[in-house]
């Protein structure tokens, strides 16, 4: 399984970023898939989620300005991030994991991902 995640780089704040996640070589039969974020010292955090069922969940902090979307099951991942804030910089990471987890329970970190993607760093920036 690999995950790779592109799209990251400097904007400004109030700006916009689009982040894209491919997933190849998943072997299961369901696929729960999220976008998680961390800075250096502090843990990493659940921004949105997709579960297999479709849901689509976001943490507190993103609702409003962040948005995931995936045309159908397994193909990419998206996160169009807008009004973006200095305190949204961080490395932003692509999971999948096969656990029919729902996207709640994703986005409200009860679960983490069996697999990841090396990060995409975002800076939020005058």
């Amino acid at each position: 399984v690999q995950l790779v995640e592109s799209g990251g780089g400097l904007v400004q704040p109030g700006g916009s970023l689009r982040l894209s996640c491919v997933a190849t070589g998943w072997p299961y039969n369901s696929i729960s898939m999220a976008w998680f974020r961390q800075v250096p010292g502090k843990r990493r955090e659940a921004v949105a989620a997709v579960d297999d069922y479709g849901g689509i969940s976001y943490a507190d902090f993103v609702k409003g300005r962040f948005a995931v979307s995936q045309d159908n099951r397994r193909r990419p991942l998206y996160l169009q991030m807008d009004s973006l804030k200095p305190e949204d910089s961080a490395t932003y990471y692509c999971g999948a994991d096969p656990s029919r987890y729902m996207s709640y329970a994703i986005a409200g970190n009860k679960h983490g991902m069996d697999y990841w993607g090396k990060g995409v760093l975002v800076t939020v920036s005058p």
